[in-house]
């Protein structure tokens, strides 16, 4: 297995052919748990919709602090590539997979448990409310391959390889559309078929990402002794990547609030929100697969002390997001009813879909700056930072803002769906200040 250099010559073009990959990768990973809400929508009652929908976007929740942590993993090979210190990133990743296979163990056991629980307090209508409990606890059980899917997809970041996951994730997705097809189309077997389809192709991208590995020749040494807990680098991981999950974590909670809050609005809102939900995640990939390529590309170059090709990068990054967010906010809000048509024939659930995303179409000018700022910081391993930056946006404005639009006599999904571009708009003010004040630290450390 190669490693990509990202702190000598061009910049743009070994950031697209880096970030590509993690785009459609991203895109697939999203499709193949979307497709459950695809094929439920088509094939089932509204009730295993908001159900599918629900209980999808809580096991995507607890997937993003997954990836959150991972993130650490990235950084640290990152800058340990940066170094040219290749003889320690077999301990990284033998340490990371030791952590991340106790967190699994952790999601089985608390999901299954307290499953009922999470769907009271997401205010779930009654008519899913048992649906909603059997998707997440058969995908719960299934935890340990999404987790280890995060971790891989982080190391191969690490290593500068992006497209080792897109591959594996690509089978995946075959796998689970044809999954899903068959346990629901075929059998009709609901929410457990799509939740068993979506696990059974969890496992088997894993399984490839293994065998994948172990016919490569890797650029540094590891072994089976590399498979044990190193307290250091755990720490390490965990002080980098911690603040990024947490603020998954809490930010996913304001969403689920949200969410709940739309909930108690019945049974078509809560439908029409859980496949905005779905298309907003769609819409998000280009400004996600940008942040995540420049958290590996600025961590090597930080590595190797090259600070202004990390500043170039950036450049480049807001500018190629930026371009294509133009037409997806102009299409989302004016021909939102047409991408809601793909999750589910129900007018009034279309048309309650479509009323949610014309406000978070205005946030799609806004999501790549600071999402791109977010993967700078990161690969300067200002994680703290932007925890911090999201978790105000998240919790302070986005949850008030929601809340007082619902309170409102002629309260919509399109009010309420306002609250996450007024939080956007601060966080970029937010992280433009602390860009300029990191730029002067960086000054004076190279002129010290």
């Amino acid at each position: 297995m190669s490693r990509s250099d990202f702190t000598e010559g061009r910049i743009l073009a070994p950031l697209l052919k880096f970030g590509i990959p993690i785009f459609f990768a991203l895109l697939l990973q999203t499709m193949y748990t979307s497709v459950d809400l695809i094929v439920i929508g088509q094939f089932r009652s509204s009730s295993e919709v908001a159900a599918v929908a629900t209980g999808g976007q809580i096991m995507t929740m607890i997937s993003n602090v997954v990836s959150g942590i991972a993130v650490g993993t990235t950084v640290f090979i990152g800058q340990k590539l940066g170094e040219r210190k290749n003889d320690e990133v077999g301990t990284i990743i033998g340490s990371s997979i030791f952590l991340f296979f106790v967190f699994s163990i952790l999601v089985t056991v608390l999901v299954s448990i307290f499953a009922g629980t999470l769907s009271s307090l997401m205010m779930i209508p009654p008519e899913a409310y048992e649906q909603t409990n059997t998707y997440m606890r058969i995908s719960a059980w299934g935890s340990i391959f999404f987790i280890a899917y995060n971790v891989l997809g982080a190391i191969f970041r690490g290593l500068g390889d992006s497209k080792t996951p897109l591959f594996a994730v690509l089978i995946a997705c075959i796998i689970n559309i044809f999954g899903d097809l068959y346990f629901v189309a075929v059998l009709g077997m609901g929410v457990e078929g799509v939740a068993i389809a979506t696990v059974m192709a969890q496992a088997i991208s894993v399984i490839i990402s293994i065998l994948i590995i172990r016919k490569r020749k890797l650029p540094f040494h590891f072994t089976r002794n590399h498979l044990k807990p190193n307290k250091n680098i755990i720490k390490r991981v965990l002080d980098l990547g911690v603040p990024i999950a947490l603020q998954d974590f809490l930010i996913g909670l304001s969403m689920l609030a949200l969410t709940s809050i739309v909930n108690s609005l019945g049974l078509v809102a809560a439908a029409g929100i859980g496949v905005s939900r779905r298309l907003i995640l769609l819409i998000m990939l280009i400004p996600i697969a940008f942040m995540q390529s420049l958290a590996a590309f600025v961590a090597q170059n930080v590595g190797a002390k090259e600070h202004k090709r990390a500043k170039k990068a950036l450049a480049y990054g807001l500018i190629s997001s930026l371009v294509p967010s133009f037409f997806i906010a102009y299409f989302t809000f004016f021909h939102g009813d047409i991408l809601s048509r793909l999750f589910t024939t129900d007018t009034a659930v279309i048309l309650a879909s479509w009323e949610y995303l014309r406000a978070y179409a205005i946030d799609c000018m806004q999501t790549p700056i600071f999402f791109c700022m977010n993967g700078y910081f990161n690969g300067y391993g200002k994680t703290k930072f932007v925890m911090i930056q999201n978790l105000i946006g998240a919790l302070a404005l986005r949850m008030p803002v929601a809340y007082f639009m619902s309170r409102l006599e002629d309260t919509n999904l399109f009010k309420i769906g306002l609250a996450t571009p007024i939080s956007s708009s601060f966080q970029i003010i937010f992280c433009v200040v602390f860009f300029i004040y990191l730029q002067k630290r960086i000054k004076k450390t190279e002129f010290a």
